[in-house]
């Protein structure tokens, strides 16, 4: 199989990324499959594509006949057989649990041409936890997409097992979708980026946990003087508190981390009361209008945000 032969994509998980890496895919000339087992996500994903869609048209990345032929190239669905009995290449974008993603892609390995490629999306798991399971771990990767609307980076993990000539497949692919990949040597929970990352949050989240200081006073800090347009709590809410969460706990347990623990419950203390942050219109600030982007808010003149529960 060569890069050239890869024409159908079939996106599992119509969340916060699987849409995301389906519009970008679309965008890009390829015929799109989401395939999510709930209609009520599967609705929301198509709203949440127009809505993205119309947002990097109106930032001049894309041209008005590039989204609206992007959005005719897809098919949102829940039946698995039809979304995937013609796919050249998956990306998966469920929960963060390796039985569950083994079990996913084990179902789509009996309905999938031999040649499917299959990737996971995964932000924290090692590909080799779930490779066997997918019944063609030579086939497998990781190929992680971070917010399209302001990144071009894309991580490109093989397992041990992987074959080098998928490797080189997709980081093809990736180029032709419009993307940078970054080709990861070997297996390494959070890859580059996200090590990096996590240890950004582990410090924010830590210096709120303790209440050494107030969520919006860390906030202030971080983009008054690194200038950028959210500091550590509005990122968070921007990818999810549940995904943060899950992604926290995990890392904790397996360091047997008592700090990181500590920030993970801080965290489950808002998902608990439903506070999943942008998607939810609510997290540690409250939305559509959080704080961090009224006038004042660097020289503490903004409202009240959604930090006391």
């Amino acid at each position: 199989m060569k890069v050239d032969d890869i024409h159908d994509i079939l996106v599992i998980g119509a969340g916060t990324m699987g849409h995301q890496i389906a519009l970008q895919c679309a965008i890009s000339g390829y015929d799109v499959s989401i395939y999510d087992v709930s209609q009520e996500i599967l609705k929301k994903a198509e709203e949440r594509v127009h809505s993205l869609s119309q947002r990097l048209m109106h930032k001049g990345h894309i041209s008005p006949a590039q989204a609206e032929n992007a959005v005719k190239r897809m098919v949102f669905t829940s039946d698995a057989q039809k979304a995937g009995q013609n796919a050249d290449l998956i990306s998966e974008s469920i929960p963060e649990d390796p039985k569950l993603k083994g079990e996913m892609f084990a179902r789509f390995h009996s309905i999938c041409p031999k040649h499917t490629i299959f990737t996971t999306n995964t932000s924290s798991l090692l590909p080799s936890l779930f490779a066997e399971a997918t019944g063609r771990p030579e086939q497998f990767l990781a190929f992680h997409f971070h917010d399209i609307a302001i990144s071009r980076i894309v991580d490109v993990m093989p397992h041990p097992g992987t074959d080098p000539e998928v490797v080189a497949i997709v980081a093809a692919f990736a180029e032709k979708i419009g993307q940078i990949p970054i080709v990861l040597k070997k297996e390494y929970p959070g890859y580059l980026f996200n090590n990096m990352f996590m240890a950004f949050l582990d410090a924010a989240l830590t210096l709120a946990s303790k209440n050494i200081g107030a969520i919006e006073d860390i906030d202030r800090c971080w983009m008054g003087i690194m200038h950028t347009a959210a500091g550590p709590f509005g990122i968070m809410d921007s990818i999810g508190l549940d995904t943060v969460w899950k992604i926290t706990s995990y890392h904790a347990q397996k360091r047997g981390d008592d700090n990181a623990m500590k920030n993970a419950d801080f965290i489950k203390s808002y998902v608990d009361a439903g506070f999943l942050g942008q998607k939810s219109g609510r997290g540690f600030y409250q939305y559509p209008s959080p704080d961090f982007l009224s006038p004042g808010f660097l020289e503490g003149k903004s409202a009240s945000s959604a930090q006391e529960k």
